[in-house]
């Protein structure tokens, strides 16, 4: 049996607790300072509000206030935070962790440095531990097609676990998988945390196809706009190989389950693709953001910040001003609040004119 103590107790957090409880480990659920309610939930009833579900009866919750209880002699120290609270989970964990263990993030996003620079969340959450502790535990991550609340269910599931050091990935995927619950495991550390992270902003997008029915008076027509959503995935498919052989990454990763596997599931529903169909339904993108008071944009921030960075890099010669086409119309909705107008001739190296012989 392996200890693992989770801070934060979000759906996604919790629901990992199924595969490894199925598995007989001990899991020890620390809520943040905004899970309270959550923990408090736990506690009482046995039930997670936002998963709706019974938790694991081995599973234990703490508050933020014991979470020295929570992590002491764990073997596996999970980051279970969002991408706007890596920094804070990085400093707390700079307290907690212990030479040996294993770290073990899911938040997915990027962080740019004035220079265009990208950098994978992993790193960020790093940094914040003293560098002694830091080199003396590993650095690993969960990235790949999931949902929380298919995998609590145990709905068929496969993952990629990845870090650079390929014998604790596979060590730390031998604890979660099930017959549901599939694990794969890479050493394309930067590879596989691009793909986590752009295939957000890329969700964003393919749920403008819906909101432009809905604008049309057309949610119940009989043809549909997916050949609308099929283009902006294929440009989206040809954009994050492009980011992960920008960032050093390994070429076939955006093709497998890190990259389009994860956009497919996450293009199929959820926040992101909500944001972006009340996009296409002609709200800007600030007005779309105030129907969604208290969601968490992990897509919206993501393209702020990588179609951010992209001026800069172009500036500096390591991109080309017509690269990433669609990222950087992202970035003119959603950080420049314009209206809806895909650029699709610029799409797939750029769309021929038809000239006229008249």
């Amino acid at each position: 049996m392996t200890t693992v103590s989770i801070l934060g107790s979000g759906v996604m957090a919790t629901a990992l607790a199924f595969p490894l409880s199925d598995n007989g480990h001990e899991v020890r659920l620390v809520g943040t300072h905004l899970d309270r309610d959550v923990i408090d939930s736990i506690k009482e009833t046995g039930v997670h509000p936002g998963l709706d579900l019974q938790v694991p009866e081995t599973v234990r919750a703490y508050q933020l206030e014991d979470a020295e209880e929570a992590f002491k002699d764990a073997e596996v120290a999970m980051s279970g935070v969002n991408s706007f609270g890596v920094r804070w989970a990085g400093e707390q964990l700079a307290s907690l962790l212990e030479p040996g263990m294993h770290v073990l993030s899911i938040a997915k996003g990027m962080e740019a440095e004035e220079n265009g620079d990208l950098r994978i969340l992993p790193e960020v959450l790093a940094e914040r531990v003293p560098e002694q502790l830091r080199e003396q535990v590993s650095w690993s991550a969960i990235a790949g097609p999931s949902i929380a609340g298919e995998v609590a269910v145990r709905r068929d599931t496969c993952v990629v676990f990845t870090g650079r050091d390929a014998g604790v990935s596979e060590w730390l995927a031998s604890l979660f998988r099930t017959p549901s619950y599939h694990v794969w495991t890479s050493t394309d550390f930067v590879g596989v945390e691009v793909c986590a992270a752009t295939k957000n902003c890329y969700a964003l997008g393919v749920g403008f196809m819906e909101g432009i029915l809905d604008r049309k008076g057309e949610s119940e027509a009989r043809y549909r706009n997916f050949d609308y959503g099929a283009a902006v995935f294929g440009q989206a498919a040809r954009e994050l190989g492009q980011f992960v052989e920008l960032l050093g990454g390994e070429p076939e990763t955006p093709y497998g389950l890190a990259g389009v596997g994860d956009m497919f599931v996450t293009s199929m529903g959820g926040r992101n693709v909500k944001v972006g169909r009340l996009v296409g339904s002609g709200l800007r993108f600030s007005e779309a953001r105030g129907h969604m008071q208290g969601v968490t944009l992990e897509g919206a921030a993501a393209i702020e910040v990588i179609g951010g960075a992209l001026p800069k890099l172009a500036e500096r010669g390591l991109v080309a001003r017509e690269d990433f086409p669609l990222m950087r119309y992202l970035h003119s909705v959603v950080g420049a609040d314009e209206p809806l107008d895909m650029p699709w001739s610029t799409f797939f190296g750029g769309e021929s004119e038809v000239k006229s012989n008249g």
